[in-house]
């Protein structure tokens, strides 16, 4: 579901520890929402089931706002002319994600993997990498925008045929490319907008208080409006079908699609962002060593745990209790793992391969 950390490579970018912390513990937060959602179970409607289910659709779209960001981090010296653009770099990225995220697609874990597109926007990028900050966000308000009308216009075309599976190493080179652009479970055409965003807030000082505070207000001013408002449409119009495709505007589903999820859910996500760059610059490092050491070997945790799933927990859990025992185990073995790793080598396992191989003997 939610894409990997782009932590290792940033660490040598950022100028302080502060900012480690909060972007690292924004990141372990997100890893452990995932857990959460791909563990399961869904479906029920009570209150806790409810409050369990809180990071579906929120944790992905806060690993895209956090890979925007780590984009912006890693070309940072790029865009003032110190060195050229890290072309090669960023590909290799690129490459790994992408066949990482078709092998792993191969597991039973019964999730859609979304590195793919993660990888997609490495590359989608790139010709921006020394673009305004004005252009980044006119390009994501044009995603939230036009990505879903897109996203509608082709199903409608299709005779609402998207099966939206996850894409495979099966598929052919067509498919993978409309199934990453458009027609698959995270649309690049829709999901590009939490990335340029997180470009865009990339560049700015983000040891600021006034911004993190605003990160907080307008996170939660942008979640509770996009969902008021689509209350409210769907009081006034009806409860949107799938006979009256278009009427799904109106949506804040989860993973729907729709602008107003993506709104919700990217506000959500700027909300925790802030929460934890405010934190972190209040707090004592230790409280959150955990989250950090856990963000920062967030492409490791990934798929650890969809290993974890595949090999011992699916086709389970069955119920609230089973699922959260379940999502609290594998969170704490990913955390002491981390703990224990960062403490004996600089770099998660993982985290290595997303260095061109030239460097890997380098060590660093």
């Amino acid at each position: 579901m939610s894409p990997p950390s782009t932590s290792s490579l940033e660490q040598s970018e950022r100028p302080g520890p502060w900012r480690l912390a909060g972007l690292d513990a924004a990141r372990g937060l997100a890893v452990a929402g995932m857990i959460v959602v791909n563990v399961g179970p869904r479906g029920a409607d009570s209150l806790a089931e409810t409050l369990y289910r809180l990071p579906y659709g929120r944790a992905s779209l806060l690993f895209m706002l956090l890979g925007g960001i780590g984009f912006s981090l890693l070309t940072r010296r790029a865009r003032s002319g110190e060195t050229p653009i890290p072309v090669g770099s960023i590909l290799w990225r690129a490459l790994v994600l992408f066949v990482g995220g078709l092998l792993l697609q191969a597991l039973d874990h019964g999730v859609s993997v979304i590195l793919v597109t993660y990888a997609a926007l490495f590359i989608v990028a790139l010709p921006f990498t020394r673009a305004a900050g004005g252009v980044l966000l006119v390009l994501a308000g044009f995603s939230a925008s036009l990505g879903p009308i897109l996203w509608l216009a082709v199903q409608e075309r299709t005779d609402k045929a998207f099966d939206r599976h996850p894409l495979t190493a099966t598929d052919s080179p067509g498919e993978l490319l409309a199934g990453t652009f458009i027609t698959g479970p995270y649309p690049v055409a829709v999901w590009a907008a939490p990335f340029l965003l997180g470009m865009w807030l990339g560049r700015r000082d983000l040891s600021s208080q006034l911004l993190s505070t605003r990160l907080i207000m307008w996170g939660a001013v942008s979640a509770l409006g996009a969902r008021t408002i689509s209350i409210a449409l769907i009081a006034y119009m009806g409860e949107p079908t799938s006979h009256l495709v278009w009427q799904r505007l109106i949506s804040s589903v989860a993973h729907s699609q729709m602008p107003l999820w993506l709104v919700e859910g990217t506000g959500a996500a700027l909300f925790v962002l802030g929460l934890c760059l405010k934190i972190a610059d209040r707090c004592v490092q230790s409280w959150l060593e955990p989250l950090v050491k856990l963000g920062q070997l967030a492409f490791t945790a990934y798929v650890g745990h969809l290993l974890i799933l595949a090999l011992a927990v699916r086709p389970g859990p069955a119920t609230l209790p089973e699922g959260l025992v379940v999502s609290a185990l594998i969170l704490v073995a990913l955390i002491v793992f981390s703990l224990t790793w960062r403490r004996l080598v600089t770099r998660g396992p993982l985290e290595m391969l997303l260095r061109p191989p030239r460097l890997w003997p380098s060590g660093t």
